[in-house]
């Protein structure tokens, strides 16, 4: 059998196979409860039907690991840290919501003291970061240190896409108010 199946979709009548997991019985047939595969097993015991069951197929959901780089919108700026919700591992889209955190000490590997998180992000910023530690419970903490990371999308406050000028400037095409970001050298 080996069919993908939705839930309400006949499988079989009901005095043929014996009901099992991911599967239902109404009336005289029996009907897939989840989206699957169907799979006919055979009998547990000599003179049973065999056994209909459905198997939940099961999607890749990419997880933060510490050096993963990822991609996430910044939510929240305050003097000491940029918080991200986490959109993209690696190249994989996120099904779960994952928090990080872009502490002052990891925007740039140097002249740390001299950060301004509001220098170097705004709510709105599309960010690529790795994955440095697990962070807390609520967050992974996550760095801009290195050339290729940083904000590689941003909106100027006029509205418009604005363009890296240099690893540390965007300007608005329109209205050429150039803006403080910590870009992200561009992939070649």
């Amino acid at each position: 059998m080996n069919d993908i199946v939705t839930p309400g979709q006949r499988l079989a009548h009901a005095g043929d196979y014996k009901v099992s997991s991911g599967t239902y019985q109404k009336d005289d047939f029996i009907y897939a409860s989840v989206v699957g595969i169907s799979q006919i097993l055979p009998p547990e015991k000599e003179g049973e039907s065999p056994i209909i069951t459905v198997t939940r197929h099961k999607e890749f959901n990419p997880i933060p690991d510490v050096g993963s780089i990822v991609t996430g919108r910044i939510i929240r700026v305050n003097q000491f840290s940029a918080t991200m919700t986490i959109m993209v591992v690696g190249t994989a889209p996120c099904k779960e919501n994952f928090q990080g955190v872009i502490r002052v000490q990891d925007v740039r590997a140097t002249e740390r003291d001299k950060v301004q998180i509001y220098k170097s992000f705004r709510p709105g910023d599309v960010v690529r970061a790795e994955v440095v530690s697990l962070g807390d419970a609520r967050s992974y903490y996550l760095s801009t240190a290195k050339n290729e990371l940083g904000v590689i999308f941003a909106q100027s406050m006029a509205g418009y896409t604005m363009i890296p000028v240099s690893w540390e400037e965007m300007i608005c095409p329109k209205t050429k108010v150039v803006e403080h970001r910590k870009c992200a050298k561009p992939e070649s």
